[in-house]
């Protein structure tokens, strides 16, 4: 009968629910780490003339090291609530919109879905493994939340569907579905935010247009006269690219909404948007490009040869 759809319509909603499971474990690691690197003392600044060891030891989060692993954390964490915060809203707009809005919600929900559940779930925990560094040796102790929040997070990887699964899901089915009526609607909603973002994100705007272009050319390439298991043999480096580049556009659509609001919470944010370009989003590249080529090492490889 009709068993299997119905399941996967709670499937659905089960599988933003461990993003969003990932996403704060990940927040948590970020929020104790935080609180480590301000009271932490090490280390002094050093300036033309070498270090004073007389001068009292900086707070570790005056070291550039620590910002940027903190700046990690925040960018996923901060970014994967807002993903699953959305998905949450397309959950709604599926009973509350009118039928045309209902039908756009429901088709960008099946794409996201399998983002939702595997971008938090592999980068959350990358998060809370960039905690446990901040922490150092305490970090993998017990005497710390850390290191159980690192292991908390590793099962979101593997329940309610692999990062393998969803990614053939993603590249296997849901870009493909209606003609890729999904894949458009996501690019629309991408396009509206970088034409919103052009006057004050300028360069985020266009790399984030540069990502959506190399996307839609690996989906084609990947399919172009190949048999599923040629296109699916690089469907997890395709589901990362694709992740990164929804993240990427949340990010911007949080940025651009922020106007000139001076708050430390919004200038907290403009600069993880400019992280997330700057260090994130170029990995795209090197994800795509074997998607793109049908890359065979992984596929051809014999068994007896590993």
């Amino acid at each position: 009968g009709n068993g299997l759809r119905c399941m996967f319509t709670l499937m659905n909603e089960a599988r933003i629910a461990v993003g969003l499971g990932a996403t704060m474990l990940g927040y948590a690691g970020y929020e104790a780490s935080l609180d480590y690197a301000k009271q932490r003392p090490q280390g002094r600044h050093a300036g033309a003339g070498g270090k004073d060891h007389n001068s009292p030891q900086v707070p570790i989060i005056e070291h550039t090291d620590v910002k940027r692993m903190l700046m990690m954390q925040k960018a996923i964490a901060e970014g994967g609530l807002a993903l699953g915060l959305f998905c949450a809203r397309l959950v709604d707009e599926e009973s509350t919109g009118t039928p045309e809005q209902a039908k756009a919600a429901g088709l960008l929900l099946e794409l996201l879905v399998p983002i939702a559940k595997s971008w938090p779930s592999e980068w959350a925990q990358e998060a809370n493994s960039q905690a446990i560094q901040i922490l150092g040796g305490y970090g993998y102790t017990r005497d710390f939340p850390v290191e159980q929040y690192w292991r908390d997070n590793r099962l979101n990887m593997i329940h309610e569907g692999t990062h393998g699964i969803q990614a053939m899901d993603l590249l296997g089915r849901k870009v493909l579905m209606e003609n890729g009526r999904g894949l458009q609607l996501l690019a629309e909603r991408m396009l509206a935010t970088a034409a919103k973002a052009d006057a004050s994100w300028g360069p985020e705007a266009a790399a984030l247009r540069d990502a959506l272009t190399q996307v839609g050319q690996a989906t084609q390439q990947a399919w172009d006269g190949a048999e599923p298991a040629q296109a699916l043999a690089n469907a997890v480096p395709y589901l990362q690219a694709f992740g990164h580049t929804v993240i990427a556009w949340i990010w911007l659509d949080v940025a651009a909404s922020l106007g000139d609001d001076p708050s430390p919470a919004a200038q907290g944010r403009r600069a993880a948007c400019r992280y997330f370009f700057r260090y994130e989003l170029p990995k795209i590249g090197a994800w795509l490009n074997v998607v793109k080529s049908r890359d065979p090492t992984c596929a051809d490889l014999p068994e007896d040869a590993f």
